[in-house]
C-alpha cells in the first residue's frame, strides 16, 4: 500500500507539516539570493536594474519629508507651549512634547524596511498594569523614550536637511545636464542654455557632452545615493532600536519570582515546624509518657521488658523528631533571631566554636533563614572533613550589607561541588542579591563568607 504524504493537492497550514508538527517554511533560491540589504545590493553587478536605487531615493525623500514636518511641530509645540506656561497651562503640553519622539521613532522604524527587509525592533517594554497613566509613567522612566526625543532633535536639525541635499546633489543636478539638450530645443537654435546656474552651453555639441555627463553622473549618484541611505538607516537603526541599556522586563520579573518563591518556601517552612511542633511533636510525647507509666505499673516480665523498649523507641522518635523540626526552621530563630540562633548552633557544634557577632537587632526572615543555614552547613562541613580543633564564627552589619565569615584551623581543600551542600546555600544567597565566597587552600585555613545586602527590620529583636 502507497502512502502519500502532503503533495500538491494536500492543503497544510502554513508553517505545519504532518500531525501538526511545525516545520521550516520553504524559502526557494531565488528569494535565498535576493538580497535584504542595500550593503548586500552595492556590489551586485545589476544593482542600477534593481529596485534599490529607487529605495534609496525614496528613504531620503520620505525622509526629509518627515524632518520639515517634525520641525514645523515641534517649532509650533515649544512656542505654544512656552507662550501658555506663564499660565501653567503650557507645561502640560510642554510635557506631552517629550514623547512626540514615540510616534516619529514608530514611523522612522517602519521607514527602515526600505533599506532593510528585516524588521526593526521596538525597544519599549509593556506596562505592568493598564491605563493611560502607567503608560505614561513606565514611557517617561525608559531611557528608549529620551533617546528617540534625541533622534527627533537630530531628524529636525541635522539630517533632514541633509537628506534633501544628497538628493538633490545625485538627482536634480545630473537631471538637468541630462535635459540640455531639450532646453536648446525649446528656446530655438542659437539660444542659450544655463547649466543648473554654474556654466552656460551654446552650442550642440557642448548640449550633448553636457547631457552624457550628466547620465554619467546620474548612475554614479544612485550608487552614491544608496551609500548614503544604508548609512542613514544603520544609524536610525542604532539609535532607535538599541536597548542593551534597557532592563529587560522579563529578567526583572523572574528576579522577583525568584524572592517571592523563597519568601513562600520559609513561610512553608515555618508552617511545616509550627504543625509539627504543635501536632505530631506532641503525640509523641503523650505516648511516651504512656508508655513509661505502663511500664511502671507492669509486673516484671516479658511484658515489661516489651513496654521498656518500647519506651525507649518512642524516646529516640521523639528525638529525632525535635532534631527534624530544629532542622526545618528552628524556633529561636523565630522567635529571638540570628545571632541567638547561630549561638545555639555553636552550643551543639562537635568542635569548639568562639562566637564574635555584632548583630543585635533583626533582618528580614529570608536573610536570617540563608544566613544561619549557610552557619549550620558549614559547621557540620568542618565536623566531618576538616579535622579542625576550632572554629571561629564572626559577622556584623555594615554598609547596608549582613555579613557572617567562618574560619577553622583545618586541613583545608573544600569545595562548593562534590556534594558539600554549600552550592544549594550559594543559590539561595545569590537570590537575595547576596554572595558567598568560599577559601580553602590545601593544608588549610578554611575561610567561608557570606555577605547579604538587608537592612534593619522594626521587629523586636
Amino acid at each position: 500500500m502507497a502512502i502519500r504524504g502532503p503533495g500538491v493537492g494536500t492543503a497544510l497550514p502554513p508553517g505545519l507539516g504532518q500531525h501538526g508538527c511545525t516545520r521550516p517554511e520553504t524559502v526557494s533560491y531565488g528569494e535565498a539570493m535576493r538580497p535584504r540589504t542595500v550593503w548586500q545590493a552595492l556590489p551586485a553587478p545589476r544593482y542600477l536594474l534593481t529596485s534599490w536605487p529607487w529605495r534609496s531615493a525614496g528613504y531620503l525623500i520620505s525622509g526629509a519629508l518627515a524632518g520639515a514636518v517634525v520641525l514645523v511641530v515641534s517649532v509650533i509645540g515649544v512656542a505654544v507651549g512656552g507662550a501658555l506656561s506663564l499660565a501653567l497651562i503650557g507645561l502640560p503640553l510642554l510635557a506631552l512634547l517629550a514623547l512626540t519622539g514615540i510616534p516619529v521613532a514608530a514611523l522612522e522604524r517602519r521607514r527602515l524596511r526600505l533599506m532593510d527587509r528585516a524588521p526593526a525592533d521596538d525597544p519599549h517594554r509593556r506596562p505592568e498594569e493598564p491605563g493611560l497613566w502607567s503608560w505614561m509613567t513606565c514611557r517617561f522612566r525608559e531611557r528608549a523614550t529620551w533617546r528617540e526625543l534625541g533622534y527627533v532633535l537630530l531628524l529636525a536639525v541635522v539630517l533632514w536637511p541633509l537628506d534633501a541635499l544628497a538628493v538633490g546633489i545625485c538627482t536634480a543636478v545630473p537631471l538637468a545636464m541630462v535635459s540640455t539638450p531639450v532646453v536648446m530645443e525649446v528656446y530655438g537654435d542659437g539660444a542659450e542654455a544655463r547649466v543648473v546656474k554654474l556654466w552656460t552651453v551654446t552650442t550642440w555639441p557642448e548640449a550633448f557632452a553636457t547631457a552624457a555627463g550628466g547620465l554619467v553622473t546620474l548612475l554614479l549618484g544612485c550608487y552614491f545615493l544608496g551609500l548614503l541611505a544604508g548609512a542613514r538607516a544603520e544609524l536610525t537603526r542604532f539609535l532607535l532600536t538599541y536597548r542593551a541599556a534597557e532592563p529587560d522586563a522579563r529578567v526583572m520579573e523572574l528576579t522577583r519570582s525568584r524572592v517571592r518563591l523563597v519568601d513562600a518556601f520559609e513561610a512553608e517552612r515555618r508552617r511545616i515546624e509550627r504543625d509539627l511542633h504543635d501536632g505530631a511533636q506532641q503525640r509523641i510525647v503523650a505516648l511516651t509518657m504512656m508508655l513509661g507509666l505502663a511500664r511502671l505499673d507492669a509486673p516484671p516480665g516479658p511484658l515489661a521488658d516489651q513496654l521498656a523498649r518500647a519506651h525507649e523507641e518512642a524516646g529516640k522518635a521523639l528525638a529525632e523528631l525535635r532534631e527534624l523540626i530544629h532542622g526545618i526552621h528552628p524556633k529561636v530563630l523565630a522567635d529571638y533571631g540570628l545571632q541567638a540562633a547561630v549561638a545555639d548552633a555553636a552550643d551543639r557544634s562537635v568542635i569548639p566554636v568562639d562566637l564574635d557577632l555584632e548583630l543585635p537587632g533583626r533582618f528580614p526572615e529570608a536573610v536570617e533563614a540563608a544566613a544561619y543555614f549557610v552557619v549550620c552547613e558549614a559547621l557540620a562541613n568542618v565536623a566531618r572533613h576538616s579535622g579542625a580543633h576550632r572554629v571561629a564564627v564572626s559577622g556584623g552589619h555594615a554598609g547596608g550589607r549582613m555579613f557572617l565569615e567562618i574560619h577553622d584551623d583545618g586541613r583545608g581543600g573544600a569545595s562548593t561541588s562534590g556534594g558539600s551542600g554549600l552550592t544549594g546555600l550559594a543559590d539561595r544567597v545569590s537570590v537575595l542579591d547576596g554572595r558567598l565566597s568560599l577559601s580553602s587552600p590545601a593544608g588549610g585555613p578554611t575561610r567561608l563568607r557570606v555577605e547579604i545586602p538587608c537592612e534593619w527590620t522594626d521587629r523586636s529583636a
